[in-house]
């Protein structure tokens, strides 16, 4: 009964921990992520945070679709003058950067602008990575809120000058983001590191 008890209690601890963890990212990054094109500040560079282009269903994954419109819009609007995509290309048969490169060419952005990183596995790869690889200590991250919230946050920790755009969400709600949310915190407690590294690119 007493181990049973102990069980229950560390349990609700972690719930807690777990909630609060949620909401206080977003609480830290509220002022840093922007819906309006028009008041977020210009950054040299935006960091397209990667997902397949594709949902399960086989149609196009709308998580994908609009940070492709988000993206568009940012340059098109003179907010930031490069794109970096940072994405998972661990087979051969799936390649996150180079479908978002293609698609950002077919809306017109130069190719000369989009940038790949072909080792953002996650979120932490591709933030750490767009500073140590790519030089870049201030940032315009790109996705759905949730994610830009959480990608501030790990940015905030590695001394980055971090901001968010706001693509359109496809869900109201993302119960996975509170155990997200808490697994990035504990990385950052842990310093755990991006699987790779390699030489540097510049860009300019």
């Amino acid at each position: 009964m007493k181990k049973l008890k102990i069980v229950f209690l560390l349990g609700i601890t972690i719930l807690i921990g777990v909630f609060m963890t949620y909401h206080w990212i977003s609480f830290k990054t509220k002022d840093l992520v922007f819906d309006s094109v028009e008041q977020i500040p210009y950054n040299k560079v935006g960091l397209v945070l990667g997902t397949g282009k594709y949902a399960q269903s086989g149609n196009i994954n709308l998580f994908y679709k609009y940070r492709i419109d988000a993206a568009v819009t940012l340059y098109n609007a003179g907010k930031i003058e490069f794109i970096l995509v940072s994405g998972d290309n661990s087979r051969k048969d799936y390649d996150e950067p180079s479908d978002f490169k293609t698609d950002l060419m077919a809306r017109g952005i130069p190719e000369e602008k989009i940038y790949l990183d072909y080792a953002g596995f996650r979120t932490l790869d591709s933030v750490v990575r767009a500073k140590e690889i790519f030089g870049q200590t201030a940032i315009t991250f790109i996705s759905q809120k949730f994610h830009n919230q959480r990608a501030i946050y790990i940015a905030e920790h590695y001394n980055i000058k971090a901001i968010g755009f706001n693509a359109t969400d496809v869900y109201n709600s993302h119960f996975r983001e509170y155990l997200a949310r808490s697994k990035a915190r504990l990385d950052l407690v842990f310093n755990v590191q991006p699987k790779f590294f390699g030489q540097k690119i510049i860009i300019q």
